[in-house]
C-alpha cells in the first residue's frame, strides 16, 4: 500500500468520522486513499477556515477529533484562524495539510512555506512525515495529544512524493489511560479552607463542561449550597434554574455577579482558563484566599497565587472533595447575599420579556426569545461581536455544551460553520446560530455547504450594518467611533440564491413565531432582525455604576 493509504488506516483505528476541507494537488494520494475509507467520511467546505471551525465544534460537542483538511501554501494559511480558535477553545482536532515535495523544499518553490513552523504556535504539537515507517507513531501521538487534557489542536503535513511511497505497518491500537489525581494530603487542605470559610465562591471554567467535571460539580453543589460562576465557555456546568447557579461573568464592565466574588472569603476555581476571564478583573488587590482545581498546574499571574492547587482529573477531584463532605455532616456558610445576586440578575433577565418595539428589536428581548424557542438539550452557537456580550450575560443554560461561545482566540466567522458540524453531532436536536451581520458575512460562503448537507440549522442575524462591538469600545473609551458602517445584501435574496429559507422580523412580537418557523423549517434557514444597539451604551452605563452591595 501507499503511505496516504496506511495513514487512513491510521486514522480509522484512531475512531476518526470526519475530515472536513479543502483538498489541492498536494492532497491527491491522500484523498484518493480517504475515497476507499468505510467510516471516514470527508466533508467538502468551501473555505478551509470554515472546516477548521467545523471541526472545533466536532471535537468540543464529543470529546474527539476530528479532521481539518487543507493544501500547502494558501490553504494551509486559510485553515490557521480556526485551528488557533479551536486550540484555545480546547477542542480536540486534527490538522492534516499536503505539502510540495521534499526535493524542493530547501529552496525557494512554487507555493512552499514553512507549514510545521506556522502551525507550532496555534497547536499542541505539529510534524511533518518523512519517513513512511513513523506513520502508525505519529498518527498515535497526535489523536493522543490532542485528546489529553487540556484538549487542543495537533498538525500532521505529509509531503506529496512521500504520500506516494510504498508503505508497511500496522496501525497502533489506541488504549486509554487514566489521568492522575491528587494525593489525599493536598485534598485534606483544601477542604480545611473550605470549612474555615464563610462565604465561599465558585468559579468553574472550560473544564467543567465536561461530562464526569459536570455530574461531580452538580453533586458538590447540592451538598453544599455553594453559588458557581461560570466563565462564558462553562455554561450549563450547573443548571440555570438551580439555586445555587449565579449565572456568567466575563464581561469587561463589572457585573452584580462581580459582588458575590467581591464578597467571598475562599473563591474555588475549578477547571479556569485564564484566557477566559483575566484574574486581574476579579481579584485587583491580589488578596482573595483561591483553591485552583484544574487538569493542570495554575498559569503564573501576579492576580492568581493559589494557597492550594489540586492538579489531576477534575471530575476525580470534585469527588475527592464531595466524599469529604458527605462525611464531615453539614457547613455552616452564609450564602444568603449570593441569593440575592441570583435574584437581582433574574429579575434583570426578564425586564424585556414582554417588550414591543417596530422597526429594531432590543438585544434582551431577541436573547429571550431564542432561550424559549430552544429545549434544555438543544444547541445555540454564538459568533463574536457585540451580540456575544448579550448571549454571554443573557442566555443561560440547563445542559454542558449546549452554548458554544469561543472565548479564547475569539474568532469571528465561527456560528455558520460551527452550528452545520453541531447538527452532524445531534441531529435531533435544535440548532441555533447567533451571528452578526460582520461576522456571518465572513463565512458566508458556507451557506452552499449547509444546503448541500440538508443542514437543519437557523442562523439568527444580528443586523446593524457596522462592526457593533468595536463601535461599542471606541465609544466606551473615546466617546466616539470611527467609520465602522457598512453595507448588506438583501437577505431573503442572498437565503434564496444559496436555497435557504428566509425571514426578516422588524417587529418584536413577532420574533418568537418566526423562531418557532425557522427551527422547524426542513433544511437551513435564516433569520435577520434589525438590532437595537442603543442598549450597548445603555448596559455599559448601568455596570459602570454598580458597588458591591449585597
Amino acid at each position: 500500500m501507499k503511505a496516504s493509504d496506511l495513514l487512513v488506516k491510521c486514522l480509522e483505528a484512531e475512531g476518526i468520522e470526519y475530515i472536513f476541507g479543502v483538498p489541492g494537488e498536494e492532497n491527491a494520494d491522500f484523498m484518493i486513499s480517504l475515497e476507499q475509507s468505510e467510516s471516514i467520511r470527508f466533508i467538502l467546505t468551501r473555505h478551509e477556515q470554515g472546516a477548521a471551525f467545523m471541526a472545533e465544534v466536532y471535537g468540543r460537542l464529543t470529546g474527539n477529533p476530528a479532521g481539518a483538511l487543507g493544501t500547502l501554501g494558501p490553504g494551509s494559511t486559510n485553515l490557521i484562524t480556526g485551528v488557533a480558535n479551536g486550540n484555545m477553545d480546547r477542542a480536540p482536532m486534527l490538522v492534516l495539510t499536503g505539502q510540495g515535495s521534499t526535493d524542493r523544499l530547501h529552496k525557494e518553490s512554487h507555493q512552499v512555506m514553512d507549514v510545521v513552523g506556522m502551525f507550532e504556535p496555534v497547536t499542541k504539537w505539529a510534524t511533518t512525515i518523512v519517513n513512511t515507517e513513523t506513520i502508525p507513531e505519529i498518527v498515535r501521538k497526535a489523536v493522543r495529544l490532542c485528546r489529553t487534557e487540556k484538549p487542543g489542536a495537533v498538525h500532521i503535513e505529509l509531503p506529496e512524493d512521500i504520500a506516494a511511497l510504498e508503505a508497511k505497518g500496522e496501525p497502533i491500537e489506541p488504549r486509554r489511560f487514566r489521568r492522575s489525581v491528587p494525593d489525599d494530603k493536598i485534598t485534606d487542605r483544601a477542604f480545611a479552607m473550605l470549612k474555615a470559610a464563610s462565604r465561599p465562591v465558585i468559579i468553574a471554567g472550560n473544564g467543567c463542561i465536561r461530562k464526569r467535571a459536570s455530574k461531580q460539580l452538580r453533586t458538590f453543589c447540592e451538598q453544599t449550597g455553594i453559588g458557581v460562576i461560570s466563565t462564558f465557555m462553562a455554561k450549563g456546568c450547573v443548571d440555570m434554574d438551580e439555586e445555587y447557579c449565579l449565572y456568567t461573568v466575563g464581561l469587561g464592565t463589572k457585573d452584580l455577579v462581580n459582588q458575590a466574588i467581591d464578597d467571598a472569603d475562599l473563591v474555588i476555581t475549578l477547571g479556569f482558563d485564564m484566557v477566559e476571564y483575566p484574574p486581574q478583573s476579579w481579584n485587583q488587590n491580589r488578596d482573595k484566599n483561591i483553591i485552583h482545581a484544574d487538569f493542570l498546574a495554575a498559569e503564573i499571574d501576579q492576580h492568581y497565587h493559589p494557597q492550594v492547587e489540586l492538579i489531576g482529573d477534575l471530575a476525580h477531584t470534585l469527588w475527592m472533595l464531595n466524599e469529604r463532605v458527605r462525611q464531615s455532616g453539614e457547613l455552616d456558610f452564609d450564602l444568603s447575599g449570593q441569593r440575592r445576586i441570583r435574584s437581582a440578575m433574574a429579575a434583570d433577565f426578564a425586564e424585556f420579556s414582554e417588550d414591543r418595539t417596530t422597526g429594531s428589536i432590543r438585544p434582551q428581548k431577541a436573547i429571550w426569545d431564542v432561550r424559549q424557542a430552544l429545549g434544555p438539550k438543544d444547541i445555540l452557537l454564538s459568533d463574536v461581536g457585540a451580540h456575544k456580550m448579550w448571549i454571554a450575560r443573557h442566555y443561560h443554560c440547563h445542559e454542558p455544551n449546549t452554548c458554544l461561545i469561543p472565548n479564547g482566540f475569539c474568532s469571528m466567522g465561527f456560528a455558520l460553520p460551527g452550528a452545520i458540524a453541531a447538527n452532524m453531532v445531534f441531529p435531533q436536536r435544535r440548532v441555533l446560530a447567533i451571528a452578526g451581520d460582520a461576522g456571518f458575512l465572513m463565512n458566508a460562503q458556507e451557506m452552499e455547504t449547509a444546503n448541500r448537507l440538508g443542514s437543519d440549522i437557523t442562523v439568527l442575524v444580528w443586523e446593524d450594518k457596522a462592526y457593533g462591538l468595536i463601535s461599542w469600545k471606541q465609544d466606551t473609551h473615546f466617546g466616539q467611533h470611527t467609520d465602522l458602517a457598512f453595507g448588506n445584501p438583501d437577505w431573503l435574496q442572498l437565503a434564496a440564491a444559496f436555497g435557504w429559507s428566509g425571514h426578516f422580523v422588524d417587529n418584536s412580537a413577532d420574533l418568537a413565531g418566526t423562531l418557532d418557523t425557522a427551527l422547524t423549517e426542513e433544511g437551513p434557514s435564516l433569520v435577520v432582525i434589525p438590532i437595537d444597539y442603543r442598549e450597548n451604551g445603555l448596559l455599559t452605563q448601568r455596570l459602570g455604576e454598580i458597588t458591591c452591595q449585597i
